[in-house]
Protein backbone atom coordinates (compact mmCIF):
# COMPACT_ATOMS: atom_id res chain seq x y z
CA UNK A 1 0.00 0.00 0.00
CA UNK A 2 2.82 2.39 0.85
CA UNK A 3 4.40 1.86 -2.56
CA UNK A 4 1.12 2.66 -4.29
CA UNK A 5 0.71 5.85 -2.29
CA UNK A 6 4.23 6.99 -3.10
CA UNK A 7 3.76 6.22 -6.76
CA UNK A 8 0.52 8.18 -6.86
CA UNK A 9 2.20 11.09 -5.12
CA UNK A 10 4.99 11.05 -7.68
CA UNK A 11 2.52 11.05 -10.57
CA UNK A 12 0.56 13.88 -8.96
CA UNK A 13 3.76 15.90 -8.53
CA UNK A 14 4.88 15.39 -12.10
CA UNK A 15 1.65 15.99 -13.96
CA UNK A 16 -0.21 18.65 -11.99
CA UNK A 17 0.60 22.31 -12.55
CA UNK A 18 2.35 24.10 -9.74
CA UNK A 19 0.73 26.94 -7.85
CA UNK A 20 3.40 29.52 -8.41
CA UNK A 21 4.51 32.07 -5.83
CA UNK A 22 2.92 35.49 -6.13
CA UNK A 23 4.48 37.49 -8.92
CA UNK A 24 5.46 34.47 -11.05
CA UNK A 25 3.79 33.17 -14.20
CA UNK A 26 4.07 30.44 -16.80
CA UNK A 27 5.29 32.05 -20.01
CA UNK A 28 2.87 29.97 -22.07
CA UNK A 29 -0.06 31.60 -20.25
CA UNK A 30 0.67 34.96 -21.88
CA UNK A 31 2.43 33.86 -25.09
CA UNK A 32 2.23 30.31 -26.39
CA UNK A 33 4.14 31.11 -29.60
CA UNK A 34 7.52 31.57 -27.94
CA UNK A 35 9.31 28.24 -28.29
CA UNK A 36 10.50 26.68 -25.04
CA UNK A 37 13.25 24.06 -25.06
CA UNK A 38 14.53 23.79 -21.50
CA UNK A 39 17.89 22.08 -21.87
CA UNK A 40 18.02 21.04 -18.21
CA UNK A 41 14.78 19.09 -18.66
CA UNK A 42 16.80 16.73 -20.87
CA UNK A 43 20.24 15.20 -21.17
CA UNK A 44 21.19 17.73 -23.86
CA UNK A 45 23.23 19.91 -21.54
CA UNK A 46 26.77 20.15 -20.18
CA UNK A 47 26.08 17.59 -17.41
CA UNK A 48 24.62 14.99 -19.77
CA UNK A 49 21.85 14.38 -17.21
CA UNK A 50 18.34 15.51 -16.37
CA UNK A 51 18.89 18.26 -13.81
CA UNK A 52 17.31 18.28 -10.35
CA UNK A 53 14.33 20.59 -10.05
CA UNK A 54 13.21 20.36 -13.68
CA UNK A 55 10.08 18.23 -14.07
CA UNK A 56 8.52 19.81 -17.16
CA UNK A 57 9.34 21.92 -20.20
CA UNK A 58 7.52 24.95 -18.78
CA UNK A 59 9.29 28.31 -18.71
CA UNK A 60 8.52 30.19 -15.50
CA UNK A 61 9.35 33.86 -14.97
CA UNK A 62 8.39 36.81 -12.84
CA UNK A 63 5.41 38.61 -14.33
CA UNK A 64 7.59 41.64 -15.11
CA UNK A 65 10.20 39.58 -16.95
CA UNK A 66 7.58 37.58 -18.82
CA UNK A 67 5.83 40.73 -20.04
CA UNK A 68 9.13 42.23 -21.16
CA UNK A 69 9.99 39.03 -23.03
CA UNK A 70 6.62 39.04 -24.78
CA UNK A 71 7.28 42.62 -25.89
CA UNK A 72 10.67 41.56 -27.22
CA UNK A 73 9.02 38.70 -29.10
CA UNK A 74 6.71 41.18 -30.83
CA UNK A 75 9.72 43.17 -32.01
CA UNK A 76 11.55 40.05 -33.20
CA UNK A 77 8.53 38.93 -35.22
CA UNK A 78 8.50 42.27 -37.04
CA UNK A 79 11.93 41.40 -38.47
CA UNK A 80 11.24 37.73 -39.16
CA UNK A 81 12.47 36.03 -35.99
CA UNK A 82 11.04 34.22 -32.99
CA UNK A 83 12.52 33.62 -29.57
CA UNK A 84 13.52 30.19 -28.30
CA UNK A 85 13.99 29.86 -24.53
CA UNK A 86 16.63 27.46 -23.20
CA UNK A 87 16.25 28.38 -19.53
CA UNK A 88 14.21 30.78 -17.43
CA UNK A 89 13.56 30.51 -13.68
CA UNK A 90 16.01 27.96 -12.23
CA UNK A 91 15.45 26.44 -8.78
CA UNK A 92 18.27 26.50 -6.25
CA UNK A 93 18.19 22.69 -6.26
CA UNK A 94 19.38 22.79 -9.88
CA UNK A 95 22.21 25.14 -8.95
CA UNK A 96 23.19 22.75 -6.16
CA UNK A 97 23.11 19.92 -8.70
CA UNK A 98 25.61 21.79 -10.88
CA UNK A 99 27.88 22.34 -7.88
CA UNK A 100 27.90 18.64 -7.01
CA UNK A 101 28.43 17.72 -10.67
CA UNK A 102 31.44 20.03 -10.87
CA UNK A 103 33.12 18.24 -7.95
CA UNK A 104 33.18 14.91 -9.80
CA UNK A 105 36.16 15.52 -12.07
CA UNK A 106 35.88 12.01 -13.51
CA UNK A 107 32.47 12.79 -15.02
CA UNK A 108 33.35 14.50 -18.28
CA UNK A 109 30.74 12.92 -20.54
CA UNK A 110 30.02 16.10 -22.54
CA UNK A 111 33.36 17.86 -22.19
CA UNK A 112 34.17 17.73 -25.91
CA UNK A 113 30.89 19.46 -26.71
CA UNK A 114 30.55 22.10 -24.01
CA UNK A 115 33.99 22.81 -22.53
CA UNK A 116 36.68 21.26 -24.76
CA UNK A 117 39.40 23.76 -23.83
CA UNK A 118 38.68 24.11 -20.10
CA UNK A 119 39.41 21.76 -17.23
CA UNK A 120 36.28 20.83 -15.33
CA UNK A 121 38.04 21.71 -12.08
CA UNK A 122 38.44 25.30 -13.33
CA UNK A 123 34.76 25.95 -14.10
CA UNK A 124 34.22 27.58 -10.69
CA UNK A 125 37.24 29.87 -10.77
CA UNK A 126 36.38 30.97 -14.31
CA UNK A 127 32.83 31.87 -13.29
CA UNK A 128 30.92 29.28 -15.32
CA UNK A 129 29.57 27.50 -12.22
CA UNK A 130 28.55 29.30 -9.01
CA UNK A 131 26.75 28.61 -5.73
CA UNK A 132 24.00 31.08 -6.64
CA UNK A 133 22.40 31.96 -9.97
CA UNK A 134 20.43 35.02 -11.00
CA UNK A 135 18.06 32.61 -12.73
CA UNK A 136 16.77 31.63 -9.29
CA UNK A 137 15.36 35.14 -8.83
CA UNK A 138 13.06 34.51 -11.79
CA UNK A 139 13.91 37.42 -14.09
CA UNK A 140 16.75 35.92 -16.13
CA UNK A 141 16.39 34.06 -19.42
CA UNK A 142 18.72 32.17 -21.74
CA UNK A 143 17.50 32.67 -25.30
CA UNK A 144 18.34 32.49 -28.96
CA UNK A 145 16.45 33.12 -32.20
CA UNK A 146 14.69 31.07 -34.82
CA UNK A 147 14.23 32.41 -38.34
CA UNK A 148 10.51 32.16 -38.97
CA UNK A 149 10.81 31.53 -42.72
CA UNK A 150 13.00 28.44 -42.21
CA UNK A 151 11.96 27.43 -38.67
CA UNK A 152 15.65 26.93 -37.86
CA UNK A 153 17.89 28.48 -35.22
CA UNK A 154 20.20 31.14 -36.55
CA UNK A 155 23.97 30.76 -36.26
CA UNK A 156 25.34 32.47 -33.15
CA UNK A 157 28.88 31.13 -33.45
CA UNK A 158 28.63 28.69 -30.53
CA UNK A 159 26.05 26.36 -29.08
CA UNK A 160 24.10 27.36 -25.99
CA UNK A 161 26.05 26.85 -22.74
CA UNK A 162 29.43 26.60 -24.45
CA UNK A 163 32.05 27.30 -21.79
CA UNK A 164 34.72 29.37 -23.48
CA UNK A 165 35.68 32.86 -24.60
CA UNK A 166 33.92 32.17 -27.89
CA UNK A 167 30.59 32.64 -26.09
CA UNK A 168 31.38 36.22 -25.09
CA UNK A 169 28.85 38.52 -26.70
CA UNK A 170 31.50 40.63 -28.45
CA UNK A 171 33.91 37.82 -29.30
CA UNK A 172 35.65 38.95 -32.49
CA UNK A 173 36.90 35.74 -34.10
CA UNK A 174 33.58 34.72 -35.63
CA UNK A 175 31.98 35.50 -38.97
CA UNK A 176 30.24 38.77 -39.75
CA UNK A 177 26.95 36.88 -39.99
CA UNK A 178 27.41 35.42 -36.52
CA UNK A 179 28.32 38.83 -35.10
CA UNK A 180 25.26 40.36 -36.72
CA UNK A 181 23.00 37.63 -35.37
CA UNK A 182 24.27 38.23 -31.85
CA UNK A 183 23.65 41.94 -32.22
CA UNK A 184 20.08 41.39 -33.43
CA UNK A 185 19.40 39.41 -30.26
CA UNK A 186 21.29 41.87 -28.05
CA UNK A 187 19.68 45.02 -29.43
CA UNK A 188 16.06 43.88 -29.24
CA UNK A 189 16.46 42.37 -25.78
CA UNK A 190 18.19 45.45 -24.36
CA UNK A 191 15.63 47.72 -25.98
CA UNK A 192 12.98 45.82 -24.03
CA UNK A 193 14.54 46.26 -20.62
CA UNK A 194 17.03 43.39 -20.38
CA UNK A 195 20.77 43.56 -19.74
CA UNK A 196 23.19 41.04 -21.18
CA UNK A 197 25.85 39.06 -19.32
CA UNK A 198 28.86 39.78 -21.51
CA UNK A 199 30.41 36.31 -21.17
CA UNK A 200 27.28 34.64 -22.58
CA UNK A 201 25.53 35.94 -25.69
CA UNK A 202 22.32 34.10 -24.69
CA UNK A 203 21.99 35.37 -21.08
CA UNK A 204 19.69 38.30 -20.28
CA UNK A 205 18.38 39.67 -16.99
CA UNK A 206 15.57 42.17 -16.56
CA UNK A 207 17.22 45.41 -15.47
CA UNK A 208 14.51 46.27 -12.97
CA UNK A 209 14.28 42.91 -11.24
CA UNK A 210 11.25 42.80 -8.92
CA UNK A 211 12.77 40.35 -6.41
CA UNK A 212 16.17 39.89 -4.80
CA UNK A 213 15.19 36.55 -3.26
CA UNK A 214 16.57 33.25 -4.61
CA UNK A 215 13.74 30.72 -4.99
CA UNK A 216 13.70 26.94 -4.84
CA UNK A 217 10.30 25.76 -6.06
CA UNK A 218 10.40 23.13 -8.85
CA UNK A 219 9.84 23.68 -12.56
CA UNK A 220 6.77 21.61 -13.34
Amino acid sequence: MRILVLTFASVFFLYNPLKLPDGFIYLKDIDNEIIVDLKYYSKSNFTGKFVDGYYSNNAILTVDAANALVNAQKDFKKIGFSLIVFDAYRPQSAVDFFVEWSKDTNDTINKNIYYPDIKKADLFSLGYIAYKSGHSRGSTVDVSLIKISTNEQIDMGTIYDFFGVESSTYYSNISDLQKNNRMILFNVMTNNGFKNYSKEWWHFTLENEPYEKYYNFPVQ
